[in-house]
């Protein structure tokens, strides 16, 4: 079987630690970045930055799978309308010290940082980041695009909303919504 070639939309502290957990990972073999305030030969570690984003098109034929990793909930949404528009399938990262319930259900094109837990028959819907540390309980939902800070909770049967942004060390108590 070949690893599949990522490319990371996002050069910045979100991107970097998207990558290092694809490199902990290995289920993608890191290929480049695209960032929209891309440098000439610029590099992220031993990674280019190809350009900005307005080159995904030409992308295509040279990896298999994007990841967005951008924290701004509405412009991760946008991207992930380009890259679909653009038919390239959207990687989902899982850091290999995340535990992750084996009922949850994680949908493509998420994030589950470094010691983050995910519950049993939790759902983290597309798009949605919980980071470095955060705890989303039994049977709660991150709607799409959500975003857990470092270390925000969300107890069970809560439900963090469409777009949702959680600061670090935020709580959302017992069937929150």
């Amino acid at each position: 079987m070949t690893t599949k070639q990522l490319l990371i939309i996002g050069a910045g502290g979100h991107g970097r630690a998207v990558a290092e957990a694809v490199l902990r990972q290995q289920a993608y073999a890191l290929t480049a970045f695209l960032d929209d305030a891309a440098q000439p030969n610029q590099r992220v570690w031993n990674w280019p930055v190809w350009g900005t984003t307005s080159m995904l098109g030409q992308c295509r034929d040279k990896v298999d799978a994007v990841f967005v990793a951008i924290g701004n909930n509405a412009l991760r949404q946008a991207l992930h309308q380009l890259v679909q528009a653009e038919q390239i399938e959207l990687a989902t990262v899982i850091h290999p010290s995340a535990i992750v319930s084996p009922s949850a259900v994680v949908e493509r094109g998420c994030a589950i940082m470094a010691g983050a837990v995910v519950g049993p028959d939790a759902r983290i819907c597309e798009g949605a980041i919980v980071n470095s540390g955060a705890v989303v309980d039994h049977d709660c939902v991150v709607e799409p695009f959500g975003h857990l800070g470092v270390n925000a909770a969300i107890a069970g049967g809560s439900v963090l909303g469409h777009s949702a942004w959680m600061p670090a060390g935020a709580v959302l108590a017992y069937g929150a919504k």
